[in-house]
């Protein structure tokens, strides 16, 4: 006779398998910070879109893919999101963001997050899906250009 308990472990177990399947194989880069923006898990598609090592970034300030000109007002939104616990940027709203990589060179990128909370309902950290969005980016950027040096008015975005 099956007991109760048995389909909700095997859903566990499944569950499981479904996470360390997407953390290890996704195209996307998967990240996770602690409430001070301390890089604590770096999947391989962050190492792939970054150019660093998950040895390399984790323990390190969440500014290595941050461009300069932008931690402020970053910041600004990290501590707010860790104070409230709430974000528009969950799963209904995608932001799109230049990065940095490891050589220096930008990347577009779109991302959602998803915040991790404590046994007490406070914030913990910060889950990131980001997604490279760089060559869609200059394909519609050059895709603009062209459409106005031929005279066709493009609106804004």
């Amino acid at each position: 006779m099956e007991t109760n308990h048995e389909p909700a472990a095997a859903r566990e177990r499944l569950r499981r398998r479904i996470a360390d399947a997407l953390l290890d194989h996704a195209g996307d880069a998967v990240t996770c910070v602690d409430r001070d923006g301390i890089i604590r898990f770096w999947n391989p598609g962050a190492e792939r879109i970054f150019g660093w090592a998950a040895e390399e970034a984790e323990g390190r300030s969440l500014d290595l893919i941050i461009p300069e000109s932008l931690r402020e007002r970053h910041w600004t939104a990290f501590h707010e999101t860790v104070r409230t616990g709430r974000s528009r940027y969950g799963s209904d709203d995608v932001l799109a963001v230049p990065g940095v990589k490891r050589d220096g060179s930008r990347v577009s990128l779109e991302f959602t997050i998803a915040i991790i909370r404590d046994e007490h309902g406070r914030t913990d950290g910060i889950v990131a899906v980001l997604r490279d969005v760089t060559r869609r980016f200059e394909e519609t950027r050059e895709l603009r250009r062209q459409l106005r040096a031929a005279g066709v008015e493009t609106p804004k975005l």
